[in-house]
């Protein structure tokens, strides 16, 4: 089943990243099968957290999130690799 990659930003509510990092040390990613995870960075000040991630589908993402809401608002993009946008610009240059 083909992939889909996702940009995810993560903003701790409250800009307070402990409940955050306390849950993942307690009860780990919570993600269901099927979603991976491929890597993630968090801003210096930790208040944001940029996560990338493949799903078939968008719903598993959704549930996923669903388990982190209380603690963080989460903005969703699509993304392709930058070669894909070469192959897919490319006919119009």
């Amino acid at each position: 089943m083909p992939q889909t990659t996702y940009m995810i930003i993560e903003r701790f509510r409250d800009g307070d990243a402990v409940p955050v990092y306390r849950r993942f040390r307690e009860r780990g990613r919570m993600a269901p099968e099927g979603l991976t995870y491929l890597s993630s960075w968090v801003t210096d000040d930790m208040t944001r957290c940029y996560q990338i991630m493949e799903a078939p589908d968008r719903a598993m993402l959704e549930e996923w999130m669903a388990n982190w809401r209380d603690l963080v608002e989460f903005e969703v993009q699509e993304v392709i690799s930058s070669r894909e946008a070469v192959e897919r610009i490319g006919p119009k240059l």
